[in-house]
């Protein structure tokens, strides 16, 4: 999977607030690999201020932290079916799958808000989605920007399941990443592809994740 696959390589998140775009960047390490994504200008500097708070941030993070980034990815996911189920372009044994895959994702919103709540932190509030227009033509586009969405998914689970301290988070998060990589091998299905690609899941960091999923300043 290349960075360029997801949606036409288009910036996709748009947060509400600016605190709650420092919440999702500061685990990604911003101010070290914000660069690349300034050039291209899809990402706006951070202030001095916002520099020291994602800083600051890194160095106290926790489980809550990537709760709250695995909540970003789930409302992504969730928005991503929702938008491409309500355009009409399935049927069949492609729909009851997809559904059901939808399904899924919307259970795992509201467990992180919840796993979230109980650890004493705050759910991140849900971000815009800004989708290209002419994502959702084909039956094969939107599932071939679902398989690579899920494969993406999967890395990004991976990438943080070793950095959980708490056995409750690390179970649910071991869970939900096993969900995750059925979701991929079903859609690689759909579109002829691979659904084993590789004996070992690939891990992907926050800053790579990021790069894929492109946010945008709101």
């Amino acid at each position: 999977m290349t960075e360029e696959t997801f949606l036409g390589g288009r910036p996709v998140l748009e947060f509400q607030t600016g605190h709650d775009r420092r919440s999702f960047l500061k685990w990604a390490g911003l101010v070290g690999v914000g660069a690349s994504l300034v050039t291209g200008g899809l990402l706006e500097a951070p202030t001095a201020a916002d520099a020291q708070e994602i800083l600051a941030a890194a160095k106290t993070g926790g489980d809550i932290d990537i709760l709250n980034y695995a909540l970003v990815l789930e409302y992504l996911e969730l928005d991503f079916y929702l938008t491409g189920l309500s355009r009409n372009l399935l049927k069949g044994r492609d729909l009851e799958l997809v559904t059901t895959i939808s399904d899924h994702e919307k259970s795992h919103v509201a467990a992180f808000t919840g796993a979230i709540k109980t650890l004493g932190g705050t759910p991140i509030t849900r971000p815009k989605f800004n989708y290209p227009a002419n994502s959702w033509l084909t039956r094969d586009g939107l599932l071939r920007n679902a398989s690579t969405l899920e494969e993406l998914g999967v890395s990004a689970y991976q990438g943080q399941v070793p950095l959980i301290q708490h056995p409750d988070v690390l179970a649910a998060g071991a869970a939900v990443a096993g969900v995750e990589s059925r979701h991929a091998s079903v859609l690689a299905t759909l579109i002829g592809g691979d659904p084993f690609p590789s004996p070992i899941e690939e891990h992907r960091t926050k800053a790579q994740v990021m790069a894929v999923v492109k946010p945008i300043q709101a």
